[in-house]
């Protein structure tokens, strides 16, 4: 039956019958997602609507081993109204007792599991310096927790819940029930979450990373360049000793976790002083509750030299403003069109699952994970090498349909990495 044909009765039917799975994706979270250590601090980032899932992350955090579980919660309605009643220079500061939160979390040794569910448009009309100015403070001001992020030293995940406000912007036109229904089992679907066993379904995903994996690394290309009929043209330099990942992440000590259910993408950071040419946003960028959409990028030299948006013009630029490195690239991924997310045909409003349905690139810090060593390495070392630096991350689509991609070769010879936005081989 089409979500179109259901009623808010037959949807609450429907998401009974969702239970088992909404519970196994849960474990998941829990067991493959952070795969939590026995005793291990667990920490979860959610908001206030998806308590029923967030119960079940605990109890499977406890079924799992967890020492202790703690629970953060925040809510969109209260930080729109802290950000219409309060002044800019308030959250240039991130305050004393949230910074000993997380830090002493991270030092700790705690996992961390992030929550994804919001209204993609929470922040409309907001100022955008008010959660650029929020967001600059937390990441270089709770340094311990950024650097347990950032380096991977503390196991993380982010992994989606439906809230209401999110689902009516997917499926449009229908009773909320309904378009809680179909988010459910959307998210389910792509964070291969319900079969019998996922699991092991995930452990077969993982696998399937690795040929692509191969591929890039055994080839070292020293840059990429991305053409497409909408006017993309941009090349991307690599560092010599750059590492192509993706699938399951490791801690420095070889913990596996998986950063993100759902995944798709195979990625590394480039060198940051050689971008050239110019690329257009494939699908809308959602940045603080704020929409950016139909916008393209510049690059001289790895810089933003020009940009421009038809819709968010502002937000871009508020991005482009946080420091230095937020002109810069931190990251490049590749993402054919044959995945579970793209072959859906719904675009979610929402990073996590819009990211993993094309390439993308990110304007910001760059990853120690994708350099040789770079666990070892200080930033300012990194940098040294190209790595970016920046208190900022924000992913972009830029993937199409008819987008090719070609590995350029330290002789200058030209190889097939993507044809017609999906690799090459398949």
């Amino acid at each position: 039956m089409d979500r179109a044909e259901l009623t808010a009765e037959e949807a609450r039917a429907g998401l009974k019958q969702l239970d088992p799975l909404i519970d196994q994706y849960a474990r998941l979270v829990v067991r493959t997602g952070v795969n939590v250590k026995p005793g291990q601090e667990m920490v979860i980032q959610a908001p206030v609507e998806t308590s029923d899932f967030v119960r079940r992350l605990v109890k499977h955090g406890y079924a799992a081993g967890a020492g202790h579980v703690t629970v953060i919660w925040h809510d969109d309605v209260v930080t729109r109204l802290t950000y219409e009643n309060v002044e800019t220079s308030y959250f240039e500061q991130t305050p004393e007792w949230q910074r000993l939160q997380l830090d002493s979390l991270a030092e700790d040794g705690a996992c961390f599991i992030f929550v994804e569910g919001a209204d993609p448009e929470a922040l409309k009309g907001i100022d955008p310096a008010k959660p650029a100015a929020a967001s600059k403070a937390r990441n270089t001001q709770c340094r311990i927790f950024r650097r347990g992020l950032d380096f991977n030293i503390n196991p993380w995940c982010i992994a989606g819940a439906p809230v209401p406000a999110w689902a009516r912007h997917v499926f449009p036109g229908v009773p909320d029930e309904v378009a809680i229904y179909s988010l459910w089992r959307a998210i389910l679907s792509t964070a291969r979450a319900d079969g019998a066993d996922p699991e092991s379904d995930w452990d077969l995903h993982n696998a399937t990373f690795e040929k692509n994996l191969r591929f890039l690394n055994e080839r070292r290309f020293t840059a990429l360049h991305c053409t497409a009929d909408n006017g993309t043209d941009l090349t991307i330099g690599l560092i010599d000793r750059h590492l192509w990942a993706g699938g399951c992440g490791e801690t420095p000590d070889g913990h596996p976790f998986f950063p993100n259910i759902p995944t798709e993408e195979v990625f590394t950071s480039p060198d940051c002083e050689r971008v050239e040419g110019i690329v257009y946003s494939a699908l809308p960028l959602i940045h603080h509750g704020n929409r950016v959409d139909k916008f393209w990028l510049r690059f001289e030299g790895g810089r933003v030299v020009d940009f421009d948006a038809v819709v968010g013009r502002d937000v871009l630029e508020s991005i482009l403003n946080t420091d230095e490195g937020a002109r810069r690239l931190g990251e490049v991924a590749l993402i054919s069109k044959n995945t579970p997310i793209r072959e859906s045909e719904t675009l979610f409003f929402d990073t996590l699952y819009d990211e993993n349905a094309s390439c993308h690139l990110a304007l910001g810090i760059g990853f120690a994970e994708c350099y040789e060593g770079g666990y070892d390495m200080t930033p300012e070392e990194l940098r040294e090498h190209g790595v970016n630096t920046s208190s900022t991350h924000v992913d972009f689509m830029i993937g199409t349909d008819d987008m090719d991609i070609m590995g350029i070769c330290a002789d200058g010879t030209e190889v097939p990495v993507f044809v017609n936005g999906q690799w090459s081989w398949e």
